[in-house]
């Protein structure tokens, strides 16, 4: 009877003491540390690197050049009562960071995803559930809780031990500052802060780091104006804003608000601070 073929003899950059299935589809060019676990399903693209004692599951698909730092879990089964073992997955595109202990959790419902995006960087013990959806160049500190359904749009940025409600969509741009309650939508270019969290002021740093011209930052404090410091309703700021300007940004924030007051799961935004 002949010996079976040990996975590291074949693919070298795989250490010895991991476990990789051998219908797992992992890259020739793919390090694979000491004690990592992966399963039958897992789709690992070209050069990234899993680190000692990873663990990745389930229908996972996982692009090139993503580094998973030691002890993160990504594919296992959602920790959700509903959940009743459809198969469900995890995308996760090119280039991100995802460091220890990190847990990523894939969807509830059969053919559904919990998808992040591309160039984010989610740091030590984030927890992203199920159905959360991240864009590309998104910012997660420390200890941050995403609960299901969650959308963080790109270029957003969560500060550290920061709790996010399901459902809750967070947009462009935003800043939430660390330790903050987040229970309502985040309008994309504030600053939010608090508990209960409140918008306080636009998130200028991040808007001129990402290249926004001073004319659209101008813009955007006329917009902060006439959302939180008129005295207007929600709805009679957001008509106000468009006819502002056709400034793609400005009519993004509109739309965000629109859709934030839509109904259905959204939450709605959170308020301006009195």
């Amino acid at each position: 009877m002949p010996m079976p073929v040990l996975p590291h003899l074949i693919h070298p950059m795989i250490h010895p003491t991991a476990i990789v299935h051998p219908d797992a589809q992992v890259h020739p060019t793919v390090q694979v540390g000491a004690y990592a676990v992966i399963g039958e399903k897992v789709k690992i693209g070209a050069g990234s690197i899993i680190s000692a004692h990873v663990v990745i599951d389930g229908f996972t698909e996982i692009g090139d050049r993503n580094q998973i730092f030691p002890g993160a879990a990504i594919g296992l089964e959602p920790q959700d009562l509903k959940y009743d073992g459809s198969t469900s997955q995890v995308i996760i595109g090119d280039d991100n960071r995802i460091r220890e202990y990190v847990t990523i959790n894939r969807a509830t419902g059969a053919g559904e995803a919990t998808v992040i995006g591309n160039s984010n960087l989610l740091m030590a013990y984030v927890h992203v559930a199920h159905n959360c959806t991240i864009g590309d160049n998104v910012v997660i500190t420390n200890s941050v809780a995403l609960a299901g359904h969650v959308v963080i749009e790109s270029y957003a940025r969560i500060g550290g031990i920061v709790g996010i409600h399901q459902f809750t969509h967070i947009g462009k741009l935003a800043m939430v500052g660390g330790m903050s309650r987040i229970d309502r939508d985040v309008p994309p270019y504030m600053l939010i802060e608090g508990n209960p969290s409140r918008v306080r002021v636009i998130n200028r740093i991040g808007m001129e780091r990402a290249g926004l011209s001073l004319q659209t930052l101008k813009f955007m404090e006329t917009a902060h104006r006439i959302l939180y410091r008129q005295g207007l309703t929600l709805s009679e700021a957001i008509a106000k804003l468009e006819n502002l300007t056709d400034d793609e940004h400005i009519q993004h924030l509109r739309k965000f608000l629109q859709a934030s007051l839509s109904g259905g799961h959204r939450r709605g935004p959170i308020p301006g601070r009195k």
